[in-house]
């Protein structure tokens, strides 16, 4: 069965493609409905802005998040206001609902290293690019609160091409034997840049990985916001205060599709065909809660106006922001990563320094 072929019935669905309700649906309030919708239309006008940033020379390399609101603002909005989430680098819609500001990211993407100085008791781990190396941490740190008597839970995100490396099968298992409260979320985009899913493994699925290391995992569709809060919400449940016959922590699978390119450094169309896109953008997950919220009247023409209006301002505000801190000295690349510089970055630096004395910074600027 290819990945486009995907049986719905074996996935945690709540909501189909057209908003139709099939599963049973979380009880929130209608302000947490709405809260939900907002956070993913703030989500997805950030990205097409920052994009657009990106090609105008205002920001370096950015990661779309396109396609992932559902998977990212469902999984995040299940926590309690004491848990973590420990995130890759595409995972900016959960960080806003976990109180990371947009201006933050904004910094963080125009190469400020200020971007990843979280502000005081938001409990978001800094950005982490190498693949897979932040679930060893979420799983450490997990143990860590356990080991204090805390009863935290770390949510921790990461693509299904981190299923391929080393740190995602160490992490998972300690977290297995040692029974942490973690949540691991993979985010099963279809694409580990231009490596398919199925060059990835050749198991069935991603979630079934969980059964190795001894506890469960649930597969969702990512493209479903009510479901991937329902998945999340148990998981994190069980996390905090499982059953005696079961393990605290949860593998997810998020089956999904990123529209846009992996990063603004890539072309997609050399490894994708544009018929794939199109059948996952009628999967979309803003306008299918948005179905749903409409037929149950809790949305209408004046309140999505109302939030679109509200979500192009706040985005303008934080770019103006980010855009008004001074930009980073280049010589910040050399620092915070050694106590002392090593032999080798000290002769870069010093060279480095020479050429920019001798030309100034226009040096180091493209062509």
């Amino acid at each position: 069965m290819s990945v486009l072929e995907t049986d719905p019935e074996d996935m945690i669905r709540v909501i189909d493609e057209d908003g139709e309700v099939v599963g049973d649906v979380p009880d929130l309030s209608e302000e947490e409905f709405v809260a939900m919708y907002r956070y993913m239309k703030l989500a997805r006008h950030f990205d097409e802005r920052a994009v657009s940033l990106q090609r105008q020379g205002r920001m370096g390399t950015y990661p779309p998040l396109s396609g992932q609101e559902g998977a990212q603002i469902g999984s995040a909005l299940a926590l309690a206001e004491n848990d973590w989430i420990v995130p890759s680098y595409r995972e900016h819609g959960a960080a806003l609902v976990r109180g990371v500001p947009l201006k933050q990211t904004l910094l963080y993407w125009m190469g400020h290293e200020d971007g990843n100085r979280m502000p005081e008791g938001v409990n978001v781990f800094p950005v982490a690019v190498p693949i897979a190396s932040q679930i060893p941490h979420a799983t450490g740190a997990a143990w860590a609160r356990k080991l204090q008597g805390d009863d935290d839970v770390f949510l921790c995100y990461f693509g299904d091409g981190a299923t391929s490396e080393g740190d995602f099968h160490e992490g998972l298992n300690f977290a297995g034997v040692f029974d942490t409260p973690t949540v691991f979320f993979c985010n099963n985009n279809q694409w580990a840049i231009s490596v398919p899913r199925e060059r990835q493994t050749a198991s069935a699925t991603l979630a079934q990985k969980a059964d190795a290391y001894g506890f469960e995992g649930v597969r969702v569709d990512g493209m479903d916001p009510l479901a991937v809060y329902k998945a999340t919400t148990a998981a994190v449940e069980k996390a905090r205060d499982p059953d005696e016959d079961q393990l605290r922590p949860t593998m997810i699978e998020a089956v999904q599709y990123r529209f846009g390119a992996h990063t603004t450094a890539d072309d997609p169309t050399v490894y994708r065909d544009e018929d794939e896109v199109e059948k996952w953008k009628a999967k979309d997950p803003i306008p299918r809660l948005e179905n749903y919220l409409r037929a149950e009247e809790i949305l209408n023409d004046e309140r999505v106006a109302e939030i679109e209006a509200s979500v192009k301002e706040e985005v303008a505000g934080a770019i103006d922001e980010a855009e008004s801190v001074p930009r980073p000295e280049p010589r910040e690349m050399f620092e915070h990563a050694y106590a002392e510089l090593p032999p080798e970055l000290e002769r870069q630096y010093e060279e480095f320094a020479a050429v920019r004395e001798e030309y100034g910074d226009d040096a180091f600027l493209e062509d």
